[in-house]
């Protein structure tokens, strides 16, 4: 306890004493005659108000301290030309290592052992079943027989030997990783949303001949690509799933070895080898960026850029202090002894924390959130394969720490209002929310309020009810949402910026500030600067430009792609990441266009789409937009697929009904979403001719299943304007202005 606490903790407790001692003094006689006069029922009011107002006392809100001044979140460095750090940080220097014992993903998990005591590490369930748990001495130990087997199958523990990973996130999935960080090698995550042909492609760059899968069906795949000569490279493939010995056969005939994981295993325990662990700048992963033109790109990225991206996390987040309001303990003893237990604790991440593991492991923000785990000696369990299944999962396991994605989090959002379905429950909804966000805008994050325990307590409890700490990243996320959100789930809920090039995060929101609309200050392993874009006008003298971002957490360039690398990194090893940014009074980052997929128009005016994009998502029945101009056309049309869930009230409270399908052929419906639009656009400040003028109605989302979005949900603007052509030559034809 504080000394501060001590002082209130002992100067209540005189008080109590001197109270007590007020009522037995004697000429207190004719007072304590007329207490004894009162009726009992009075007597009990009056404890009842003690006790309530004891009560009220203890456990009222108090705002989590921040780590820093929250008007004055970043700092211009000295001689930096314009680029600004993180006030968290004590110099200007950024922040490469936060522990000194771990400088590499290797020591990362043996200080997860040390500090877990050999605790349960990995979990994985069946259906209807409870998790089951490998321990940290499990995983190193399978870990450094995969390793084992790998060196003694021929290849070399050193950092230019790649190994694929083609799999869900699963516990293998961390037993190979670890397993090739034990013997300094690098791993290549695959994944499915890339399509045949990508896969393909990253395995003839990466020169692997080695490939884990997850299961049967991926290997045949990859044998039929053997079988057409498009994978020469390709010698060895193992799988973690059970599979039948026709696929052995097949393997065989096409030269292509199959092996099963526990093989793998039991030869690297009967060859068990010295672990070489790696050095901080040695490769740990390539990083396959999916793109939205061309083929995938190899992000190059170290131990290194992963454990200070980790640090710079942990950095930010070390100082933060809430009170501890759970172990309050009441009692009608003197008053000094109900305060005893009201104490401050700082959130540490620890051992007794767990993660649920659902993004893909594939992308940079789960490999992150990987590290940040492991180094504490936390808990990860996976989800069971099925985002369907994920709200089970999520009751299961009861997880402290939970990584989320915008879309997740929209359709939270989406089906909590949808279930408010009468204008009773929606308005008290509305009104607890805004109690709630009230508290937020004073710094006071809690879910142990009144609107908690009757409002929010079954939407607390749907993601386990254990839910300490959450961070949102990979796409904008509306501030409606978040804002709500945060209210709503009562816990620190953090909204980071970045992408695969910075290994993740390069901002973040500080502990403290909960406000929307911005993605926090520059992490403490990095700086950020902000450089002129002169073609849309947005100058760094007056605050905005091209993100640029530069420290330890920043890649190393594209594997055997020296144009590409030079595009992204500059000559002084700034990265330029393609987001317009706008520094705002306090210091934080505000993201407000993108420089990529500019196109001008007729007249010659440059058009950001995406920031067009992104205003009118705003619409109430709008999930998707699609904006599209021509440099031969003198104005812009829409692409707009309506919110199945939205549209039908929507157009109710306007007067026309009818089934989702009939609505998106509805020509009304189809005016009224576009006035809608419109209306945000000026409401946003848009120029007249960044305004569509016309719109089509699509029934069907934009998917990574349809080809319309990459994996990380980027519109594919390419496949966009060739999927809607017809609709496009359309509206070009019929709209005159």
């Amino acid at each position: 306890m504080t000394e501060s606490g001590q002082r209130n903790n002992h100067s209540g407790a005189m008080q109590a004493h001197e109270l007590f001692r007020y009522f037995r003094m004697p000429e207190l006689g004719d007072f304590r005659q007329y207490v004894r006069t009162l009726p009992t029922n009075t007597l009990m009011g009056f404890g009842a108000f003690a006790a309530l107002t004891t009560f009220w006392y203890a456990t009222r809100p108090k705002a989590l301290k921040p780590p820093c001044d929250l008007s004055m979140q970043s700092v211009e460095v000295e001689g930096s030309d314009g680029a600004r750090r993180s006030t968290v940080l004590d110099s200007d220097e950024p922040l490469s290592f936060f522990y000194d014992d771990v400088t590499t993903l290797y020591e990362t998990f043996q200080r997860g052992i040390h500090v877990s005591n050999n605790g349960p590490c990995l979990g994985f369930r069946k259906p209807d079943q409870p998790y089951e748990w490998i321990s940290y001495k499990e995983v190193e130990d399978k870990a450094e027989c995969v390793g084992s087997a790998l060196i003694q199958k021929g290849y070399r523990p050193s950092p230019d030997q790649y190994f694929g990973i083609f799999a869900q996130n699963r516990p293998e999935w961390v037993i190979i990783e670890q397993g090739c960080y034990t013997y300094s090698m690098v791993v290549v995550p695959l994944y499915d949303t890339l399509g045949n042909e990508a896969i393909t492609y990253i395995i003839n760059k990466a020169e692997l001949s080695l490939v884990f899968v997850d299961k049967p069906d991926k290997a045949e795949l990859m044998l039929e690509s053997v079988a057409n000569k498009l994978i020469p490279v390709l010698k060895t493939i193992v799988i973690m799933d059970p599979f039948d010995k026709d696929l052995l056969e097949r393997g065989k005939n096409h030269g292509i070895e199959i092996m099963s994981m526990k093989a793998l295993e039991d030869l690297g325990r009967a060859n068990r080898r010295k672990p070489k662990p790696p050095s901080p700048d040695d490769l740990a992963l390539i990083c396959f960026t999916s793109g939205t033109t061309g083929n995938p790109k190899g992000a190059l990225i170290t131990h290194q850029n992963v454990v200070s991206d980790c640090s710079g996390f942990v950095k930010a987040t070390e100082k933060v202090v809430s009170p501890c309001q759970d172990d309050i303990l009441i009692s009608f003893l003197p008053l000094a002894h109900m305060f005893e237990r009201v104490v401050e604790k700082v959130l540490h991440l620890n051992a007794s924390d767990s993660h649920i593991s659902y993004l893909p492991l594939a992308h940079m923000f789960e490999q992150l959130m990987l590290c940040v785990m492991l180094c504490h000696g936390a808990k990860i369990g996976f989800f069971q394969g099925d985002i369907r299944l994920l709200m089970d999962d999520l009751k299961m396991l009861q997880p402290t720490i939970f990584p989320v994605v915008p879309r997740l989090l929209n359709r939270m959002f989406d089906k909590i209002f949808g279930q408010a379905n009468t204008t009773m429950k929606r308005w008290i909804l509305d009104f607890a929310s805004k109690r709630k966000e009230a508290e937020l805008r004073s710094g006071i994050i809690r879910n142990n309020s009144l609107w908690d325990r009757i409002i929010f307590n079954k939407i607390q409890a749907s993601l386990g009810g254990k839910v300490r700490l959450m961070v949102t990243g990979a796409a904008p996320v509306s501030a409606t949402v978040l804002t709500f959100l945060r209210s709503a789930l009562g816990c620190q809920f953090y909204e980071g910026y970045g992408q695969t090039e910075c290994t993740a995060g390069c901002s973040l929101t500080v502990p403290g500030d909960w406000t929307a609309g911005h993605v926090g200050a520059p992490m403490p392993c990095c700086h950020i600067k902000l450089v002129d874009v002169e073609e849309m006008n947005y100058l760094a003298a007056k605050g905005e430009g091209e993100i640029c971002v530069k420290g330890p957490n920043v890649f190393k360039g594209y594997l055997k792609d020296p144009a590409k690398t030079a595009e992204a990194l500059d000559k002084d090893g700034w990265l330029h990441t393609g987001d317009i940014g706008k520094w705002l009074p306090n210091g934080t980052l505000k993201i407000i266009d993108r420089k990529k997929h500019i196109f001008k128009l007729a007249q010659g005016e440059y058009i950001a789409p995406e920031k067009i994009e992104n205003i009118y998502q705003r619409s109430e029945p709008v999930a998707q937009v699609f904006v599209h101009g021509e440099s031969l056309q003198a104005f812009l049309i829409a692409i707009v697929v309506p919110d199945v869930e939205v549209l039908c009230p929507w157009a109710k409270k306007k007067g026309i009904s009818g089934t989702y399908e009939e609505l998106c052929r509805n020509k009304d419906v189809k005016k009224g979403i576009l006035e809608d639009l419109v209306r945000l656009g000026k409401e946003a400040g848009l120029k007249p001719f960044e305004q569509v003028k016309g719109i089509a109605l699509h029934m069907e989302l934009f998917t990574v299943e349809n080809g319309l979005l990459t994996p990380t949900l980027k519109a594919k603007r390419p496949e966009l304007r060739k999927y809607f052509r017809s609709q496009i030559d359309e509206l070009y034809s019929t709209i005159k202005i």
